[in-house]
Parts: C-alpha cells; sequence; structure tokens
C-alpha cells in the first residue's frame, strides 16, 4: 500500500518485468509515469482515454479497453461518451479521464502501457467539444522509415504555416510520427484530408494518403483520419509497447530536420525524462 497524494493505493508485482528485452519492469512502469505526470497531465486533462493494456508484457496479449476497468477505485473520474458504431454493440462507454497522479499511477499499475486520446475535450455531462488539435499521423511503409517521415514533416509544417497555423511534433515511439495543430476553425478531418491529398499529388512516389497498405511500401501514408471524432491517438508521454520502452517524445523542428538516422529519433523512457528536466515540456511548443 502507497499513498499517492491523498489516495492510498495497493501496488502489486512490483518486480514483473513488462519489457523483456532491457528487464523493464511494471515498478519501473509506475515510477515513470510518477515523474513524466507533471508535463504528460495536462495534455490528458478533460479527454476520455483509451487503455491498451499488457498484463503478461509486450510480448503477450494485449487488449484495448475503452470502458473503466472492473473494480475502480470510487475516486477514478469517468465520462460516458456515445461510441455509435462500436464492435461489440455498445452505444456507449464510461472512459477513464485521467486527472491527477493518483489516477495515473493506478492505470501503471494496471499495465496500461499506452494511453491514446481523441482530438477532442469533454464537456459537462459527457458533451463533445469541438476538436481543438489538428493531427497527421505519418507511418512509414517499409523501406521507408522515421527518416522519411521528418522529410514530410517539414513539408506538412510549411504548409500548415501558410494557412496561418503554427504546428509542432512527436514520435509515435513506434515506426513514425505526427504533426499537430492547434485545430483551424470548421471540419478539421476535411481540412486534414484536403492537405494530405495535396501532398500526395505533389510527390506520389514519396507520399500516400489513401488508407490502402499495398500502396504505402517505401512511402509515407499521412492518416489524416485520426481526426475523425472516433479515432484517438497515443497520448504525448505515453510509452510504447516495443521490445524497449520507448515513449511518443515531443521533438523540435531541428531535431526532425536533422534526423538522417531512425536512432535520432528513437527515445527511451530515462531519456524522454532527462529531456523533460532539460528541456521543459516541448509539445505544443
Amino acid at each position: 500500500m502507497v499513498k499517492v497524494e491523498d489516495r492510498l493505493l495497493k501496488l502489486t508485482n512490483l518486480d514483473k518485468v513488462l519489457y523483456p528485452e532491457l528487464g523493464f519492469t511494471k515498478g519501473e512502469v509506475i515510477d515513470y509515469y510518477t515523474r513524466i505526470s507533471a508535463v504528460m497531465l495536462p495534455h490528458l486533462k478533460d479527454r476520455p482515454v483509451t487503455l491498451r493494456r499488457y498484463p503478461n508484457g509486450v510480448d503477450g496479449t494485449s487488449f484495448y479497453e475503452k470502458n473503466v476497468p472492473q473494480h475502480a477505485p470510487d475516486w477514478v473520474r469517468t465520462v460516458r461518451i456515445e461510441t455509435p458504431g462500436s464492435s461489440r454493440g455498445n452505444d456507449y462507454a464510461d472512459f477513464v479521464m485521467v486527472d491527477d497522479l493518483p489516477t495515473l499511477v493506478w492505470l501503471a499499475n494496471l499495465a496500461a502501457l499506452e494511453l491514446h486520446v481523441p482530438q477532442w475535450t469533454s464537456g459537462p455531462r459527457g458533451g463533445r467539444r469541438d476538436p481543438d488539435l489538428l493531427v497527421f499521423d505519418l507511418d512509414p511503409g517499409a523501406p521507408a522509415t522515421v527518416v522519411e517521415c521528418s522529410r514530410v514533416a517539414v513539408r506538412l509544417r510549411a504548409a500548415l504555416e501558410d494557412d496561418g497555423v503554427d504546428a509542432w511534433a512527436k514520435t509515435s515511439g513506434s515506426k513514425g510520427m505526427q504533426v499537430y495543430a492547434s485545430a483551424p476553425v470548421g471540419d478539421t478531418s476535411a481540412y486534414a484530408k484536403e492537405l494530405a491529398q495535396r501532398l500526395a499529388k505533389e510527390t506520389p512516389r514519396e507520399v500516400v494518403s489513401t488508407m490502402a497498405k499495398a500502396a504505402r511500401t517505401g512511402k509515407v501514408f499521412i492518416d489524416w483520419s485520426q481526426n475523425s471524432q472516433a479515432k484517438t491517438t497515443v497520448a504525448p508521454y505515453s510509452l510504447r509497447a516495443r521490445e524497449r520502452p520507448s515513449v511518443s517524445t515531443p521533438v523540435t523542428w531541428d531535431e526532425v530536420e536533422e534526423c538522417r538516422s531512425p536512432d535520432d529519433l528513437v527515445f527511451l523512457a530515462d531519456e524522454v525524462l532527462d529531456r523533460v528536466n532539460s528541456l521543459g515540456d516541448l509539445f505544443g511548443a
């Protein structure tokens, strides 16, 4: 039993290895989320969280969870959101709202390694506010890598700036990266689609904006569909379930422009903590 702020939590199996390649344990996962919470929590505020849990580590079976896990403490805030078209036939789900450190630690103890959030926030009584973020998810089709994603990200930034919109970037923590901006007025999904199609038309050998995986070989897929109200994107500073405890990490545009190797934009948990200590929160900067 540990006291986290004003809440008492029971932490279990702290020595259980969740990332076998580095022997990274559940205790270390909890420690990471505790130490990163000051910069992470503002980006989770008022956003219903979809969990991806790995109870037996990254090599084991995982599952997505929208509904609040059973036996949640009564102090965990939830919000009921309509989920039309759910694969399970549910019309709504009770999402966890990660408002504070105790809730974040509680989720880490459940081996919820990945936290995914929408581009909109929840208002009173579960109402969806208009999107406040615009996102482009850049997914490289082998043999393309995050290096090629970086080139496309720079072009996206320029196109957004031409429209008077500032942009910032983060790694996905997996193979690619994401470019964000404050949501422009109007239909963000339509705007994102038009911009992705424009870049694909300009450089069809490098960029694709269609979903078909067969079309992505050696190219960067600009996934504009992440702006749909039903979609989520991995949250800033979330761990990812890769071989090592990599993190979806905010980066500077200098780092994006200087990327020459995939390893240039891979950051593990301890490295991200060091970055935040020296650079602060780069997300939105």
